[in-house]
């Protein structure tokens, strides 16, 4: 699974970046699934946090999250991407 970070219009402190490799690992139980995992952090007045996940079987999954810091957001955005991985993951299956 390749991890891309791109910040917009901020730089991304080492701490977050940390913060959020800490929190990739809930979802390494996706790694075979999962080809890359796009990361958009944005700052205007608030945070807009996108992630995009590219399965490996084509299909892709985009969630975005709105909060006042960086950390906090990323929390939210993770458990979103868990739960898209997860449901991505059963319908897969259900096809078998």
């Amino acid at each position: 699974m390749t991890v891309d970070v791109r910040s917009v219009h901020f730089t991304l402190s080492d701490a977050s970046r940390d913060y959020l490799d800490k929190k990739l690992e809930r979802i390494g139980y996706a790694d075979d699934k999962v080809v890359d995992l796009i990361f958009v952090f944005t700052k205007e007045k608030d945070f807009k946090l996108e992630a995009t996940v590219n399965f490996r079987w084509g299909t892709q999954a985009h969630v975005v999250e709105h909060e006042l810091d960086v950390n906090p957001g990323i929390d939210k955005l993770i458990d979103r991407l868990e739960q898209k991985i997860t449901k991505e993951k059963e319908k897969v299956q259900e096809k078998r």
